[in-house]
């Protein structure tokens, strides 16, 4: 597997008022847990099988990782194998690796890479070079992490070792990425390492650990809740199924919604609690939403989601609710622009170290195309009136879910909408115009026909 390519020529492209959205689909697997079956495949021993893998760049990145790191991972019959080393198992790389746009697997690659005695360089493009790696760092460092340079931004060059100290770290932020990083060191440390969070973040590091055969325990005191690992960990190497990515089934989901007359079933999507907090909000909103066939695969709680058009309204989003939907708020403030009164979004400050500063970024392309939006603070306020003018031009800074949901926006518009650049989104939703077009979207070039 080869290192990733410069960013190409951007591709602009608008979307115009469409007819009804119709169909059955499947959204691509889910990154999160995708970039962690990679990871966990690698860390076991024996063979890992992969089906349903996303295969986008931000996951290929981490899988041309371990593979530089002495992993063989390799597309075969329809899936993905996994050849595993074991931990502390994984050997040092001939160069650096590159991660591209991808934050998950630059941030958990650094929690694989403390428990191995080896030296690494880590980089990234542009926008991966501006993101912060300080929480990630932080806790990395207390357990024998030695990282080469004093920033916290790739390039960075780390040594890991074979002789980790266990912790007990309370997050001082809610972050998936910073407690899987820790718990993925701590399999190679002697003894227990817990990480404590006060809000729930995303759980798929716990629940894919049990299922690789680690011995993970969670409970709940003074009304925070404990995440311990054992060290000194052996995980086993197994068949996984990726469910569908809810994060990418979000954008049809609100498509579907604001377009009169629609009715869409998305297949097998993840419906894991940690990651349906748009699903509750547009629901709260009004919005037609069902969870069909319910059931579970891999560890994981999957559904078809079937969803139709509807009146909404506009609602206050608690700040509680932020960890289980911080990729949505893009794609809620779309549903926002087209709810009738006042949606408010609070505790929207990791929005601000995205891909982009989507917190700003969003108001912009809401503004731009005639919708009274503004940020206070880490709160992002929408005035609905159910009508967009549209028109306006977006600048998605690089951003997949900007492009993606912005998109969205022009579909009911009165006047096409238009994003500067949309090769981006194959990071996280390869096929994603194709797939709209299939339901009755209607996309074209700028100039074109």
């Amino acid at each position: 597997m080869s290192s990733s390519q410069p960013h190409p020529t951007p591709r602009p492209l608008a979307a115009s008022k469409s007819g009804p959205l119709a169909g059955r689909v499947r959204v691509p697997g889910d990154k999160s847990i995708s970039h962690r079956a990679l990871i966990f495949g690698a860390l076991a021993t024996g063979v890992t099988r992969i089906t349903g893998l996303l295969e986008a760049e931000d996951v290929l990145n981490t899988g041309k990782a371990l593979d530089a790191l002495g992993a063989p991972v390799e597309r075969a019959d329809g899936a993905w194998q996994v050849t595993g080393r074991g931990v502390g198992g994984l050997r040092e790389p001939e160069g650096p690796l590159d991660f591209g746009n991808s934050g998950t697997g630059a941030r958990l690659m650094l929690g694989v890479i403390a428990c191995h005695p080896i030296s690494v360089r880590l980089i990234g493009d542009a926008s991966l070079s501006k993101r912060p790696m300080a929480r990630v760092l932080g806790p990395l460092k207390q357990m024998g992490l030695e990282v080469g340079e004093d920033r916290d931004r790739l390039p960075l060059s780390v040594r890991g070792s074979s002789h980790l100290v266990p912790i007990t770290y309370e997050l001082p932020v809610p972050s998936a990425q910073v407690k899987s990083a820790v718990l993925l060191a701590g399999l190679g440390a002697a003894g227990e390492t817990t990480v404590i969070e006060s809000e729930a973040t995303r759980d798929h590091t716990e629940r894919m650990l049990r299922f690789f055969g680690a011995d993970v325990r969670t409970s709940e005191m003074d009304g925070k809740r404990h995440i311990t690992i054992a060290g000194d960990a052996e995980l086993k190497g197994c068949a996984v199924t990726v469910p569908g990515d809810p994060s990418s089934a979000a954008f049809i989901v609100v498509a579907a919604l604001i377009v009169p007359g629609s009715e869409v079933i998305i297949e097998g999507v993840l419906t894991n609690p940690t990651r349906t907090g748009l699903y509750e909000t547009l629901r709260e909103m009004g919005g037609d939403i069902a969870f069909l066939n319910q059931r579970e695969e891999g560890g994981e709680p999957v559904a078809d989601i079937r969803v139709r058009s509807s009146r909404m309204r506009g609602v206050t989003v608690p700040a509680a609710r932020a960890p289980s939907m911080i990729d949505e708020y893009p794609v809620l403030a779309v549903a926002a622009a087209y709810a009738q009164g006042k949606t408010r979004m609070e505790g929207l400050a990791e929005l601000k170290v995205k891909e982009s500063d989507r917190l700003a970024a969003t108001v912009a392309g809401l503004v731009a195309n005639g919708v009274a939006a503004k940020a206070e603070g880490d709160v992002l306020i929408v005035e609905g009136g159910g009508v967009v003018p549209g028109g306006g031009t977006v600048t998605t800074h690089l951003d997949h879910r900007m492009a993606m949901s912005f998109l969205v926006l022009g579909l009911c518009a009165q006047a096409p909408v238009t994003v500067d650049d949309t090769t981006m989104v194959a990071t996280s939703f390869p096929g994603f115009t194709a797939l709209m077009e299939s339901l009755g979207a209607t996309f074209t070039e700028p100039g074109g026909p």
